[in-house]
């Protein structure tokens, strides 16, 4: 597929995926949206380690297109455009096995918000903000937003942000919990890469890291006993287990092969 909205490179075992309409601030049009998930299949079904998702230009995604969506009267119903749009890429998202990072080098907005904060690792540049800025046009939250937000932030917090539809600068996202990181604007791209390249050499045990943590969101505390134990097995049974358990006795750094 040629990618017009998207970029997909890599960088060692590092995938690097682009929102690339800077004119309009990355603003998600169908078409990006679609391209974006052609290219999350591409690195899915690739050797590539680590998913690092940024913006091209001054943001790094300002919510839904709206002036690409023509007039409200030819509009179909908003929640169809989720299920058979934004749904099922956020879904590819969240079921990968290798971590993802997102470098937030501008405005997240909206559905723009979603798809940073849903990374495992959020790295923000200091002029970054986010914004839930549904309420400003009559809508509610989406793209998973009124799930995450509240366990990453909290009841009172996500439904303030929700209702007053107001900025939520980076350095108060990192007080706050949302972000992990908040670094100058021009060491961003830098310091996103070094933690994706680092993640990228781990083991492959850090995609079931990953996999536990996000069903642990709907498992109970007992479900989620067996479920570590069954992907213990999962891990245990690996090269990277063997290996790491080898150079800790040679008192190496371990050479992970991602297996």
């Amino acid at each position: 597929m040629e990618y017009k909205n998207v970029t997909l490179e890599r960088d060692g075992k590092v995938a690097i995926v682009r929102l690339n309409a800077p004119e309009v601030l990355n603003a998600l049009s169908g078409d990006m949206v679609q391209e974006l998930s052609h290219a999350v299949d591409a690195v899915i079904s690739s050797d590539a380690r680590c998913l690092l998702l940024t913006g091209e230009g001054r943001a790094f995604c300002a919510g839904a297109n709206l002036s690409a969506r023509g007039s409200s009267d030819a509009l179909p119903p908003a929640g169809s455009v989720l299920e058979t749009h934004y749904h099922p890429v956020m879904t590819k998202l969240r079921n990968m096995d290798i971590p993802m990072v997102s470098a937030v080098n501008g405005a997240a907005v909206g559905v723009g918000m979603s798809f940073a904060v849903m990374a495992d690792m959020v790295i923000a540049a200091r002029s970054a903000y986010f914004l839930q800025a549904f309420a400003n046009i009559g809508l509610v939250p989406d793209g998973g937003a009124t799930w995450i937000l509240p366990r990453l932030i909290g009841w009172g917090r996500a439904v303030e942000l929700s209702l007053l539809a107001e900025r939520l600068p980076a350095e108060q996202a990192l007080e706050w919990g949302l972000v992990n990181r908040v670094v100058d604007d021009a060491d961003l791209m830098t310091t996103a890469m070094e933690i994706s390249q680092r993640l990228a050499n781990g083991p492959m045990s850090l995609g079931l890291i990953r996999r536990a943590y996000w069903d642990s969101l709907s498992n109970s505390y007992a479900e989620q006993f067996q479920h570590e134990a069954n992907l213990q097995r999962i891990a245990g049974a690996s090269d990277d287990n063997r290996e790491g358990v080898k150079a800790f006795l040679e008192k190496r750094k371990p050479q992970f092969k991602g297996t």
